[in-house]
């Protein structure tokens, strides 16, 4: 699919705020509501939008410490990739996954509300995950919020 500037521009608005009505959105843009929402359900049907998602503020959650892991598995060949896929998605505090290539096997973003629970959430439930081998841990300390390539 071929984005047009119209396109982009709709997509940068839902980036900022996915839930602004369609007739405010054609506003913005200079076409009607039901121009705006055909675009929309072209962007859906194509792919271009796969969904929305709720943002919540971690820290007014009461998630005051971001750690970024770095997991090295310790031995790959005993344990499948998708064993301990499928066994580090089902600790809630873990916001993110995303196998690498690198000097880790995967980067984990993991949530806590605070340094002793993240210890207690790395000691209990990410260590003894299958095949974790090496761990290294670095504490988020401010993150800047940049917009996508559109």
């Amino acid at each position: 699919m071929t984005l047009d500037d119209l396109d982009r521009n709709l997509l940068r608005l839902l980036v900022v705020d996915a839930t602004q009505p369609t007739g405010r959105l054609g506003e913005k843009l200079g076409l009607s509501q039901p121009a705006t929402w055909r675009r929309i359900k072209r962007l859906q049907d194509a792919g271009v939008l796969a969904g929305r998602r709720l943002v919540l503020d971690a820290q007014k959650a009461g998630f005051t410490v971001t750690v970024f892991l770095g997991v090295k598995l310790a031995t790959k060949g005993r344990v499948s990739l998708e064993d301990f896929e499928r066994a580090v998605t089902g600790i809630a505090e873990v916001q993110s996954v995303e196998h690498v290539l690198g000097l880790y096997d995967y980067r984990l973003r993991v949530v806590a509300r605070d340094l002793t629970d993240f210890e207690r959430v790395l000691r209990r439930r990410i260590m003894t995950l299958p095949g974790v081998g090496n761990v290294e841990a670095n504490v988020l300390l401010s993150e800047e919020r940049l917009p996508g390539p559109i």
